[in-house]
């Protein structure tokens, strides 16, 4: 039975948290829209997961709960996903309706993040294996935690608008909606700092 402890992941962890996110976009709307042949999605996937999550790792923001069964890659204040390995990653890999349309995603992307210093969560997943049992719910607990502790804003954009109810019971308010052209519509979602009794 997996358990839903949630600890920091070490960067010996990093290829094992980065299996389980991929598993876990392997459905995911807006990634197999940007790779939707699955040899290019498996091959693609891990170095997009560490371009835009991995600093994670070196800054206390990788998360996994369980025996891997779920990971989540937060980047805390001041920390930002690596532009350059994004975009040579795409312009290399990705397919033409996201190559056509992505950089309008990516300029509503950057025109709903707060300007504010705010915990930037770029990607969460479980293993499909384990779904359904609250583990996605447990690691938005303990990263919202330190949102709550440190009086910081908590900013995401879900990719599947299955996740949305879920991000909303943890204090996300829905921003807005990111679309363009063939893409499928991504939800900002911005939560503020909460007081605990």
């Amino acid at each position: 039975m997996e358990t839903s402890t949630v600890r920091s992941a070490t960067p010996a962890e990093e290829a094992a948290a980065i299996a389980t996110l991929t598993l876990a976009f392997a459905t995911d709307p807006a990634t197999r829209w940007t790779w939707p042949d699955p040899q290019a999605y498996l091959a693609a996937f891990p170095h997009f997961a560490r371009a835009f999550g991995g600093a994670g790792f070196a800054n206390g923001g990788a998360h996994v709960v369980g025996n891997h069964a779920g990971t989540a890659l937060w980047l805390r204040p001041g920390v930002e996903p690596d532009g350059a390995a994004l975009g040579e990653l795409m312009r290399t890999t990705a397919s033409i309706p996201s190559m056509t349309d992505g950089m309008q995603v990516m300029q509503q992307m950057a025109d709903f993040h707060p300007r504010e210093p705010h915990w930037y969560l770029p990607l969460i997943g479980i293993d499909p294996r384990h779904q359904g049992r609250g583990l996605g719910g447990a690691l938005l607990s303990h990263a919202l935690a330190i949102c709550d502790r440190e009086g910081t804003l908590a900013y995401l954009e879900s990719s599947n608008p299955r996740n949305v109810p879920l991000y909303q019971r943890h204090g996300f308010e829905v921003r807005g909606r990111i679309q363009h052209g063939s893409s499928p519509t991504l939800v900002p979602m911005l939560r503020r700092p909460q007081r605990r009794p």
